[in-house]
């Protein structure tokens, strides 16, 4: 198995990362807020909550974010130290408690200092996976947990349709350029087999859903975030975004919603 990006994927710099894509909070919670109109609805930061609750050591959240993970089990188990870890200073800013700027494949703990290592929906950007892998494994004591995340090859492919559509129209062309795809590199299809070479048990728990909108501006918010990538696009960005926004509102017009299948997943590993 290798690492090497498909066409449409992205290897994110670390500089677009700690400014453009993550410098602060709001990218990320146009992203996230998608979720807000998916059925079922998944709690993630409680079944990491859960996930870790034979867990009584320390927790480190590895490109942690805006902090979701972090403040849920700071809030469920208190007597649990909890540390949060991200590239991007100015996306920590919001972020209560113990957190600092650090690489996920170089975190500046000795070995074996945590019980518990997350790697939400974050393994993806890094240049070298499997360094980051490593490097989760090298901080964890033995008999510790790893609990990642990512979406699957066919999550949101009816978003990667309109992406098309709307790049074909404003290029002039009958289909455009892909989409950025964050998380191809590390989808959940090839996650367990990338996790597999350092954790002896990893378990797989899928999360399929639809999301249904009756407006379109959760889809456009949705896409306006991939802004930090627009260079990569190959395609006018902005207007390829107010033309997506056209064709959404005329499905919604005919069709009464705009539907898009979803399919995450949350991988738990132990050594």
């Amino acid at each position: 198995m290798t690492d090497a990006p498909r066409p449409d994927t992205a290897v994110t710099d670390p500089g677009l990362l700690t400014r453009a894509a993550y410098g602060d909070q709001r990218h990320l919670a146009a992203r996230q807020s998608l979720y807000g109109w998916q059925r079922p609805r998944y709690d993630l930061p409680g079944m990491v909550v859960r996930e870790l609750a034979d867990v009584d050591g320390a927790v480190i959240d590895v490109g942690c974010g805006n902090g979701r993970f972090v403040e849920r089990l700071r809030r469920e188990r208190p007597e649990r130290p909890v540390v949060g870890v991200d590239l991007s200073a100015g996306i920590l800013a919001g972020v209560p408690g113990t957190v600092l700027v650090a690489d996920a494949a170089a975190l500046p703990f000795a070995g074996g200092t945590f019980d518990a290592v997350l790697a939400m929906h974050m393994l993806y950007h890094l240049p070298d996976i499997r360094a980051a892998i490593a490097e989760a494994a090298r901080v964890l004591r033995p008999g510790g947990v790893l609990v990642a995340s990512t979406n699957g090859e066919r999550d949101k492919h009816e978003l990667d349709a309109l992406w098309r559509r709307a790049a074909g129209d404003v290029l002039g062309v009958r289909e455009g350029p892909a989409r950025v795809s964050l998380s191809a590199r590390f989808s959940l299809e090839q996650a367990p087999g990338l996790l597999g070479t350092v954790f002896e048990d990893v378990r797989v728990r899928e999360l399929p859903g639809v999301i249904e909108v009756t407006a379109p501006a959760p889809v456009v918010a949705h896409l306006a975030s991939y802004e930090a990538w627009a260079e990569e696009c190959g395609v006018p960005f902005s207007s390829t975004v107010e033309r997506a926004a056209e064709l959404v509102t005329a499905a919604i017009r005919e069709r009464g919603s705009f539907r898009i299948t979803c399919m995450g997943g949350v991988l738990v590993c132990r050594r």
